[in-house]
């Protein structure tokens, strides 16, 4: 009955029709998990039952920023471990800058029976289209995805910078100054400027509105410039080289001013305090919704498509200090 369903030539034409004609009248729907374990099963001389769980890299290494790149393999560590502990094996695909086209990961992916894809950020809207999506469940790890429009983990960038702004004003702080690039700004959907602005304008020091600085790029010449003319006392960034441009106009880290890091994951090799986005833990409960899907049997574009937040650690570091208290 099974290769019937399976629709092998090895079974007679006739009896597979009738087979499926009493399996469809009896409710019976095909169970890709099961599938893919018993592929598993038969490739593997062990007889280990894996589930095979596909990472895909739609940027690929080598296209990436160094900044990004050690945030970018914790995600996968956490992925690829929590993985192994619900007992599927998690292997990356490197889809376009050099690797395969999507096209052909579709192929390989149903030569292999692997029904989960579970995609890393890109710096761009990602179109995954050309992916056979009746036979996937997906999960993207950033804010939004639209083509097609999945369910997707992220960060909760909103309430990150909150509990920044408030960390930062617990030290002293009154005049906190926000530096984002325009286009990093908008693919978050505007959730650190947002936070920002709320902040300012319902919690922080009456009257001092720093405007954010957002330029297309992020460079000294424009920041020098914004700097000197808002004079705020603390700036947060993504950039680490940001702290030199601010000595070299004056300030003395942490001695007049502090840098808070919007996510020390990038600039790992640079002692800061601020916020770690916890890319090992967002990977690990990413596989836990997409296993989740599995174990559901929901293939296919999501009619209403979900986002999944995960909170923020705060990290202590040597460029901030207690602005109240003397300096030794």
């Amino acid at each position: 009955m099974s290769e019937a369903l399976r629709d092998t030539p090895r079974v007679n034409a006739e009896t597979r029709r009738r087979v499926c004609v009493a399996a469809q009248a009896a409710g019976y729907r095909k169970n890709p998990l099961a599938s893919v374990l018993m592929s598993e099963m038969r490739r593997s001389r062990a007889g280990v039952l894996l589930g095979v769980i596909a990472i895909v890299d739609l940027d690929g290494p080598e296209s990436r920023p160094p900044s990004q790149a050690y945030y970018h393999r914790e995600l996968s560590k956490g992925a690829i471990d929590r993985a192994a502990e619900l007992g599927f094996r998690a292997e990356v695909f490197i889809v376009g800058h050099g690797g395969m086209t999507t096209r052909r990961l579709d192929t390989i992916l149903q030569s292999r029976g692997i029904h989960a894809v579970f995609f890393l950020p890109v710096s761009d809207n990602p179109d995954v289209t050309p992916l056979d999506w009746t036979r996937y469940a997906g999960v993207y790890t950033d804010c939004v995805i639209e083509h097609p429009a999945l369910h997707s983990i992220c960060p909760n960038h909103f309430r990150a910078m909150l509990m920044a702004l408030r960390q930062l004003r617990a030290l002293g702080y009154k005049r906190p100054g926000l530096v984002l690039q325009r286009h990093h700004d908008e693919r978050l959907l505007h959730l650190w400027e947002a936070a920002h602005w709320a902040y300012q304008t319902h919690i922080g020091t009456p009257r001092v509105k720093i405007p954010v600085h957002l330029p297309g790029d992020i460079g000294q010449k424009g920041f020098t410039k914004w700097f000197k003319k808002h004079n705020p006392d603390v700036v947060l960034c993504h950039r680490a080289e940001v702290m030199g441009w601010m000595r070299e106009a004056g300030a003395r880290i942490p001695r007049t001013h502090g840098y808070c890091c919007l996510n020390t994951m990038m600039n790992p090799d640079v002692p800061c305090a601020g916020l770690d986005l916890q890319p090992r833990l967002l990977g690990a409960r990413g596989i836990e919704l997409l296993i989740a899907q599995l174990h559901r049997n929901e293939y296919g574009i999501p009619v209403q498509p979900s986002t999944t937040t995960i909170p923020a650690r705060w990290i202590d570091g040597p460029t901030l200090r207690a602005m109240g208290r003397p300096v030794p």
